[in-house]
């Protein structure tokens, strides 16, 4: 008897655990989606004011129209003034954060790779290549941006002077010279992008270059798409450029590549050459060939864009500021001493401290550029809001 209780005193005991459990596991079931939704809550509370809009397109054709128009600046503003200096939105397929002024300006360009990194868009990162300067980090980024750095270092520019200054004068004598008007953007561009041939490649006037004009300005109007790969879209013919523009790139490091195993080149003659011409430790080129064209075309688009637009607002600040374009005397003087035919130097150059000076304003006055992609490394607050890990972050300079 004292058995079979103690057998049913254990089976009552089991009953109570298990009831016990049940009603554990029910509470728990029940307190889960409250902290979950407590959590979410808190998270989302935390989050830059504004909307992420449609999937996928977000607030990218709005941005690209006021861009078109010329009202991007107008653009921002009125998002500003709703939702305050940060805010959240969705740009070019990409949950963002929007920040502006000083504080922005300065967190974005000090803050170390492993807070923030360069990675750009995705058409960016699918026209000009994953193995651009923009992509890579650590031991890679600081590999490739020396040997970027060798190309642009003074010792390197002086020797390009001469061929920039052939390729303006032949610009002026066939856009300018005896032109009641011109249209300064598109010459400007024109002209940067024959330099950047000239400089880059070593490739002259004819139809090869014409073939890389061609192309690449196809590959720059999607550069700041949606990334939706569909015919006939803007980004399907960018990527398509991008595509051939490359292969052009490859069979010109072919060549170059001949050319100084041949002694039929120097190392310091082109973006090109150089490249080729850095060796490791091992007695073998520094960069694979993908590096070297996926980092010429992000000097081609950083080069001609900046360029083109620096120049067209200086001239338009001397066609505005009188004064200021008659205290220009130092060209006058420098001309004055050269013969007929006579290219400018480094010296020349340094000669030049006003012109430098009102390029100088004219940058500070009006940024080439629009603004800056970055993608965050990890969770970062900045403002009192969350930015998570793998949205962009991005910032107008104007």
């Amino acid at each position: 008897m004292s058995d079979t209780f103690n057998i049913f005193g254990n089976s009552f005991s089991c009953k109570r655990s298990l009831q016990t459990m049940n009603t554990l596991f029910a509470v728990f079931l029940f307190l889960i989606p409250i902290f979950l939704l407590h959590t979410r809550k808190k998270s989302s509370e935390r989050l830059p004011p504004g909307s992420l809009g449609l999937p996928l397109i977000g607030q990218s054709l709005g941005l690209l129209r006021a861009m078109r128009a010329n009202t991007a600046e107008k653009w921002l503003e009125q998002r500003i003034k709703k939702y305050g200096p940060v805010s959240k939105l969705s740009l070019f397929g990409k949950p963002t954060v929007f920040i502006h002024g000083q504080a922005a300006n300065k967190f974005v360009f000090t803050a170390n790779g492993s807070t923030i990194s360069s990675k750009q868009t995705e058409s960016i990162r699918r026209i000009l290549g994953e193995r651009s300067l923009f992509e890579l980090s650590a031991e890679d980024h600081k590999r490739v941006r020396s040997a970027l750095m060798l190309f642009l270092k003074p010792e390197s520019l002086k020797q390009y002077v001469e061929k920039m200054d052939e390729e303006i004068r032949n610009h002026l004598e066939m856009h300018w010279h005896g032109k009641q008007h011109a249209t300064v953007m598109p010459l400007m561009k024109n002209l940067t992008f024959n330099i950047i041939c000239s400089l880059l490649f070593g490739l002259e006037r004819g139809t090869r270059r014409d073939e890389f004009v061609e192309c690449f300005q196809t590959m720059m109007e999607g550069m700041w798409s949606v990334p939706v790969n569909l015919p006939f879209t803007r980004y399907n013919s960018s990527l398509k450029a991008s595509k051939r523009v490359q292969n052009m790139l490859k069979e010109l490091i072919r060549e170059k590549r001949v050319q100084l195993e041949q002694r039929k080149a120097s190392p310091q003659q082109d973006l090109i050459t150089c490249f080729l011409s850095i060796r490791n430790d091992e007695g073998k080129e520094e960069l694979t060939e993908l590096e070297m064209v996926h980092n010429v075309m992000v000097v081609m688009v950083a080069g001609h864009d900046t360029s083109s637009i620096l120049i067209t607002f200086l001239l338009r600040l001397l066609a505005n500021e009188p004064a200021v374009y008659a205290h220009l005397q130092e060209q006058e003087e420098i001309a004055r001493s050269k013969s007929a035919g006579e290219f400018l130097t480094w010296e020349d150059l340094a000669k030049m401290k006003y012109t430098w000076r009102v390029a100088q304003e004219t940058l500070r006055v009006t940024p080439p550029i629009f603004g800056s992609f970055r993608t965050a490394m990890k969770d970062i607050e900045f403002g009192g809001y969350l930015i998570p890990k793998g949205w962009k972050v991005t910032s107008a300079l104007q």
